[in-house]
């Protein structure tokens, strides 16, 4: 039986979406793995007038689906609680106080508190300056964590006054910024792979790689969201966060030791030294793109969609190059794409070894050893190497090495929210964003945006059911590169 985490677990925003599908479950499986027991309480907030029947039969509705064991779902379940609250109204967390102080008696929590913001982000300063104001971080406790859902801000402004609004009541340590991207299985694999084996431990670096490539790739349009959409585009909506996220894993220093804290650090050193572009330098390294009409017309432009504007300039597609100013990395290209109404879904890197020197000679051709990690949808890892054909001559071809997840596995593989509350329980911040990364990412995000906003382009430029706009192709053509996935 796994260590109990002794902990209070408050969800702002309990009535939403994303708590009955993704929160509730997530939860649950901790406590069928036995890190929830006894001692453990989970409060639901939202301005929703239920009574706790109301809420408790929701949450039962919302971990149907996980339910093995009716005595042991009822178990869980009677660990909630519902408040209903305006988190606005400074007075409405006395009642909070009053709930959480009850709740920690009842289960002996030692004052142990995580808050999961799952609001909107206009309310994360307010929240954090009423908890801290009303006597809701409590001094006696373990730990007090705040874990926050994305976005983080909407340009670097914006971010920069949410974390001084949360500094004012949670210290950096304190701060759990969700990018479910991280939770991935196959994310976090990019470890174990680079660091795990010698071989390329010792060959991650300018010497023997010549470029790296992430792609995150859709077959989605802009569906109901392009009320949200039409002001993010690809390029905050998946480029700032998920894009960059895994950008840190790939290019990182190798961190002293595995730890969250000297993660981080190997992070940031990469981190800190990305190269913001200037207008000349967005023009010449990154594109966009907005899909038009899929080539038999099934499928309508992003201009036809309901609620986007009949001039719009946002992006359904961006890809571009990065580049590292540091010793490692010093003139290797990392290519990143993004993008709606794509030819397949598929999120990926591709990391591009260098040709090796041909002794081989006459006809004998070889290719660049190709190392894949396949995030989604089908989770597995590719090394593609040259090998000797099957010829009397000697030549050669490229195999594939690969594996794929198992179906067993993935059964025993955590979702990534189970993982993410898992890791904050604990106090990990491996798998989280920090602000220094956030902040870097919102400066490089916004120099390209601003260079853009500058600039009208004209749309649409790429064909649904496409992989983007022919100008990305060019964009590695000029370096004498190709993308590795053709969709």
């Amino acid at each position: 039986m796994p260590a109990e985490i002794t902990t209070l677990l408050t969800f702002f925003g309990g009535t939403g979406d994303l708590a009955k599908r993704k929160l509730y479950p997530s939860t649950y499986n901790l406590f069928k793995k036995g890190f929830l027991q006894e001692h453990f309480a989970v409060i639901g907030t939202s301005r929703a007038d239920l009574s706790e029947v109301e809420f408790r039969q929701m949450v039962r509705d919302s971990i149907a689906g996980f339910v093995d064991d009716e005595a042991n779902a009822e178990a869980f379940i009677s660990h909630f609680t519902y408040i209903q609250q305006d988190i606005t109204d400074q007075d409405s967390y006395k009642a909070m106080k009053e709930l959480n102080d009850q709740l920690d008696a009842k289960y002996d929590l030692k004052g142990n508190r995580i808050y999961y913001m799952s609001v909107a982000p206009r309310f994360f300063g307010t929240v954090a300056k009423f908890l801290k104001s009303e006597g809701l971080i409590t001094e006696n406790g373990e730990f007090n964590r705040l874990m926050i859902e994305k976005p983080f801000g909407s340009s670097f402004g914006t971010a920069e006054e949410l974390q001084n609004e949360l500094s004012e009541a949670f210290d950096e340590a304190q701060i759990f910024r969700i990018d479910h991207y991280l939770g991935k299985e196959m994310v976090q694999n990019i470890a174990a792979v680079r660091f795990g084996n010698p071989l390329f431990d010792a060959a991650w670096n300018k010497d023997y790689i010549e470029n790296v490539q992430v792609t995150l790739s859709e077959v989605l349009g802009v569906e109901e969201r392009a009320g949200y959409y039409d002001t993010a585009g690809a390029l905050r909506d998946m480029i700032q966060n998920h894009t960059m996220q895994i950008i840190g894993w790939l290019a990182m220093e190798k961190p002293t030791s595995f730890t969250d804290t000297d993660i981080r650090a190997a992070k940031n050193a990469a981190f800190n030294s990305l190269k913001i572009y200037n207008a000349a330098e967005v023009a010449e390294n990154f594109v966009r793109g907005q899909y038009g009409e899929s080539a038999d017309g099934s499928q309508k432009k992003y201009l036809d969609e309901l609620d986007v504007p009949a001039d719009s300039q946002n992006n359904t597609y961006v890809a571009g190059k990065l580049q590292f100013d540091m010793p490692r990395w010093n003139g290797v290209p990392f290519y990143i794409r993004s993008g709606k109404r794509l030819a397949a879904k598929q999120t990926r890197v591709d990391v591009v070894f260098k040709k090796g020197l041909n002794i081989f000679g006459g006809d004998v051709e070889l290719a660049n050893p190709v190392l894949s990690i396949l995030i989604d949808p089908k989770g597995g890892i590719e090394f593609k190497i040259n090998a000797k054909d099957v010829t009397s001559e000697f030549l050669t071809r490229v195999i594939n090495l690969d594996w794929t997840v198992s179906a067993e596995d993935k059964q025993l593989t955590p979702e990534p929210y189970e993982r993410m509350i898992h890791d904050a329980m604990n106090g990990n911040g491996s798998n989280f964003a920090d602000w220094n990364g956030v902040a870097i990412a919102w400066k490089f995000v916004d120099a390209i945006q601003e260079a853009w906003d500058a600039q009208h382009q004209d749309f649409p430029n790429y064909v649904s059911g496409s992989m983007g706009p022919v100008a990305a192709d060019e964009l590695l053509a000029r370096d004498g590169n190709e993308w590795i996935f053709k969709g």
